[in-house]
């Protein structure tokens, strides 16, 4: 958060109350957690002209299509345009100066504008289906370390994928964090493939 970076330390806090819910936590608590922090996390924004502006990008894009909003106005075109199967492989065109951070942050707007709606819900689809494995692992773990650990890595990976898919669909506001195992970026494969590994152990 002193970075800062808000959008990782928001994903570091749906991880741990994953974990908790995991542990058995009753959802009226966490409910009540979530609810404590709402005064906080408003003042964050607010306090900060560039998350600020964010929100009021989330909320509006197309009021200002050419500064504040113009990142999601490129997603949503680029998701548009792709249709049901897309325009081919190789052949998307925001990527080309039109939509910023095309091959990190909103990748996903290249692959829903080259293989459609049908590409985009099968990456959605893979990020389940490693949920539920992972969940299925977990229960199967000799220990109660066993079962956190591998929750903690299918959390931190998921909700992550999840909340990359949320900005790009104007979901959920810009946060800057990659797409697991798809967006650009050696460390991030890294810092992602060990939780994996952990899994399959």
């Amino acid at each position: 958060l002193k970075e800062p970076d808000m959008g990782t330390a928001s994903l570091l806090l749906f991880v741990a109350l994953t974990l908790f819910f995991a542990a058995g936590a009753q959802l009226v608590h966490l409910t009540a957690v979530i609810l404590a922090m709402v005064p906080f996390a408003a003042f964050t924004v607010v306090a900060s002209p560039y998350r600020r502006a964010r929100i009021f990008a989330f909320v509006n894009p197309w009021k200002d299509p050419l500064n504040t909003g113009f990142h999601i106005v490129q997603s949503l075109l680029a998701l548009g345009s792709g249709g049901l199967f897309g325009v081919g492989l190789g052949a998307s065109r925001a990527k080309f100066f039109y939509l910023p951070e095309q091959y990190t942050d909103f990748i996903f707007s290249v692959l829903g504008e080259e293989l459609g709606l049908v590409g985009t819900l099968s990456v959605v689809v893979l990020f389940v289906t490693l949920a539920y494995r992972s969940i299925r692992i977990a229960l199967a773990a000799p220990d109660r370390f066993g079962f956190f650990l591998t929750i903690g890595c299918a959390a931190m990976i998921v909700i992550q994928a999840f909340v990359n898919i949320g900005v790009v669909s104007s979901s959920w506001p810009v946060t800057g964090v990659p797409l697991p195992f798809i967006s650009f970026g050696g460390s991030s494969l890294d810092v992602h493939l060990l939780p994996i590994a952990l899994i399959a152990n």
